[in-house]
């Protein structure tokens, strides 16, 4: 690598890190999720604004082609804080759903999930699809990602807003974060599967395709399955064991190791690497029972710090850099899918909540929140998109929708507590604990 490419690499950096902090910070003071701001940098410093103003001086700086370094370089950190927050929100989310509240999510989960699902599913086959595929040209994948897109619910985002509004210690937070929890790990492993069948259709032609789709399957299968029962215990046995100076010296050394090795045997298998991430996080923290989490506290800390102030950032800003208003934008297609998905969610939802007994407020609380697709939406968009599932327009709806959705919920859950509404009826609003590391930095 030359010194002028370096230093083009370097400048890059420097303005996606900076124009994510101050942009997200200027979002957080809107009262607005963090994400939005890092999002609308990378948008200013991509094709949509800097590329129509000075599309040279763009070239230069972020790389112009393949295999241009700097665009290779940038591809892997955007890699890199799209593990890292999925990381994150794996080893942060235990032990949020109290015993009052499994009746409700055992409602909010056999109702308020497959309903948009499978209305998805069920609307997708008479909608144009070759408007919304990409270039593996698999109409099945196309469909499991617009069904997967419209049911699922942000871990990330809702946690942040959650702290900025002082309430993620309440009964309703633990709810909404312990059904999201379930939820994305379910729509993770058929997003796993909607790539399988995409890479399968490129590899092997039609008539291969069940073949390969069926070994595929049976790897993610195997693989969620050791992640969630055999790795947990055994990590902690490891991490605990004497002759394993790594863990016992340099803590945060062994988090690395593990979460690397989850995602070199998912890319042996050809499991969707964010969903191992997702899974190390879970695995790292002790398993359902997060047994592991006050003892790698430290070391998770300061992982979550650097991820939250460089990482994350660089992914959503190159998120934003990679939306070309000027060319994959289709406004009717935003309307449309945000209206008729948040409208399936919504109803789902509210029909759930009432079966769980939830009247009035309470259900409409409930209804916006998990609508709210933000960072698990614009994964879900990223993975898609670079396994060739979706095309660029339809990757710039996902990413709106994520996006307009997030602030809505940000909006109403701020109006209900300004008016000093309970979230869910008897659980009130109290003083908040002390958050988490996490909580304090996502957006």
């Amino acid at each position: 690598m030359s010194t002028e490419t370096l230093g083009s690499l370097t400048l890059a950096l420097l303005l996606l890190i900076a124009g994510a902090t101050v942009f997200g910070q200027l979002a957080a003071m809107l009262r607005q999720p963090k994400v939005v701001g890092e999002i609308a940098a990378g948008i200013l410093l991509g094709p949509s604004l800097l590329g129509l103003l000075a599309p040279d001086a763009m070239a230069r700086i972020f790389g112009d082609g393949a295999q241009d370094p700097s665009t290779v370089v940038l591809g892997f950190l955007y890699h890199l804080g799209l593990l890292l927050l999925m990381f994150v929100s794996g080893s942060s989310a235990r032990n949020i759903l109290g015993k009052q509240d499994w009746r409700p999510a055992a409602w909010l989960l056999g109702v308020g999930t497959p309903l948009p699902f499978f209305l998805a599913l069920a609307v997708a086959p008479l909608l144009p699809l070759a408007d919304f595929m990409g270039a593996a040209g698999s109409e099945p994948a196309v469909i499991l990602v617009f069904a997967i897109a419209t049911a699922v619910t942000s871990i990330p985002v809702i946690s942040k807003i959650f702290y900025d509004l002082g309430i993620l210690h309440t009964r309703f937070a633990g709810l909404v974060l312990g059904v999201a929890v379930v939820e994305d790990i379910v729509l993770w492993g058929v997003l796993a599967l909607a790539t399988a069948i995409a890479s399968a259709t490129v590899a092997a032609g039609a008539g291969a395709v069940a073949e390969t789709v069926a070994v595929h399957v049976a790897a993610n299968v195997l693989y969620v399955l050791v992640a969630m029962t055999v790795m947990p215990p055994l990590l902690r046995r490891l991490g605990r064991a004497r002759c394993n100076i790594v863990a016992r010296h340099t803590p945060i050394a062994w988090i690395v190791v593990v979460v690397l090795g989850y995602v070199s045997v998912a890319a042996a298998l050809d499991v969707t690497l964010a969903f191992a991430a997702l899974l190390a996080g879970f695995g790292i923290a002790g398993g359902v029972k997060g047994t592991e989490q006050e003892r790698f506290r430290i070391p998770l800390a300061a992982i979550e710090n650097v991820s939250a102030a460089v990482f994350i950032p660089i992914y959503f800003a190159v998120v934003g850099f990679r939306l070309d208003f000027t060319k994959g934008f289709a406004p009717l297609m935003v309307i449309t899918f945000l209206l008729g998905s948040s409208a399936a969610a919504l109803l789902s939802t509210g029909l759930a909540a009432r079966l769980a007994g939830f009247r009035r407020l309470d259900i409409v609380n409930l209804a916006v929140t998990r609508n709210a697709r933000g960072g698990p939406g614009i994964v879900l968009a990223s993975v898609a998109f670079d396994a060739g599932i979706i095309n660029a327009r339809f990757f710039t709806t996902l990413v709106v929708t994520a996006v307009l959705t997030s602030q809505t919920c940000g909006a109403w859950l701020d109006f209900v507590l300004r008016k000093g509404w309970p979230l869910l009826s008897g659980a009130g609003v109290e003083e908040p604990d002390k958050p988490s590391v996490s909580a304090r930095h996502w957006g």
